[in-house]
């Protein structure tokens, strides 16, 4: 009978504390953190999203990435949807951007832009920007460059295409456009956003027609994004990426609430695989 008990007593223990992990484990899940854990060891899984046939954003999707809390050390840019765009080609049928209007809080949305070779221009000469865009603070710290007012589509892929997003011969790109600024860390827009924007220029170049949105994400009321949803699909597929680009930058730690930072020396980025 002994022995009975103190095996009851010794599953009861096991039990209990399998519950108590579970718990930790669910408050982790709903804060955010769990998948922040994740990320940091490159064992993020891949956020699905479900093609629309209107381009329109996957709206559970875009609430799972709004959770993601990036944790020093994890990789900057994880895939969604296994790297996989949910865009439809199809729709691709004149040269345009369909700017999607600020919100209530005056944040951007989702821009998508329908482009082709015509649309590419230069950057030298580009007209200086005016707009202060939601969880703005000023440029620099020292001689470090800490904030970008940064394009959701790239400026040197708007030309030919006016504020409104119709096509014009010789518009001169979209430079100071509200619907097209938000406020992201330097390291973003010059490093990580770069790359995408360059697979997108390269295909435009190559004489692909290629359909390309950028959505800020937004956890909850605050005014600076979390990061930055982009993804791309030519025309003939040959193109083709959908990835989520943190907002951060090495060395500083955002309070996202208001757009505020402080110098952070720990806070890291594992930039291996970056251009995969």
């Amino acid at each position: 009978m002994a022995r009975r008990r103190r095996g009851r007593a010794r599953k009861s223990r096991i039990g209990g504390i399998i519950a108590v992990i579970l718990i930790v484990l669910f408050g982790l899940y709903r804060s955010g953190a769990f998948a922040g854990v994740l990320n940091r060891v490159g064992l993020t899984s891949s956020i699905t999203a479900q093609t629309t046939g209107t381009n329109a954003v996957d709206q559970k999707a875009y609430k799972q990435l709004a959770q993601l809390t990036f944790s020093s050390g994890g990789k900057p840019v994880i895939q969604v949807n296994h790297g996989q765009s949910t865009l439809t080609a199809s729709t691709w049928k004149n040269s345009h951007i369909d700017y999607g209007n600020l919100d209530r809080l005056n944040r951007t949305t989702t821009n998508t832009a329908y482009l082709n070779k015509t649309n590419l221009g230069k950057s030298a000469g580009r007209p200086s920007q005016e707009w202060t865009p939601t969880g703005w603070h000023y440029n620099r710290s020292g001689q470090t460059e800490i904030y970008n007012r940064g394009h959701l589509i790239a400026y040197t892929l708007t030309f030919n295409i006016n504020a409104d997003g119709h096509y014009e011969q010789g518009a001169e790109g979209s430079s100071d456009n509200p619907k097209n600024l938000a406020t992201q860390s330097a390291y973003a827009n010059q490093v990580l956003m770069q790359i995408y924007e360059g697979k997108v220029r390269q295909a435009l170049e190559d004489g692909q027609q290629v359909i390309y949105q950028v959505t800020t994400v937004f956890r909850g009321d605050e005014l600076m994004p979390r990061g930055y949803w982009a993804q791309a699909l030519s025309t003939d597929g040959s193109l083709n990426f959908n990835v989520y680009i943190f907002n951060v930058q090495p060395g500083y730690q955002f309070n996202y609430t208001d757009g505020s930072v402080q110098a952070d020396a720990a806070m890291k980025v594992d930039e291996s695989g970056l251009d995969n």
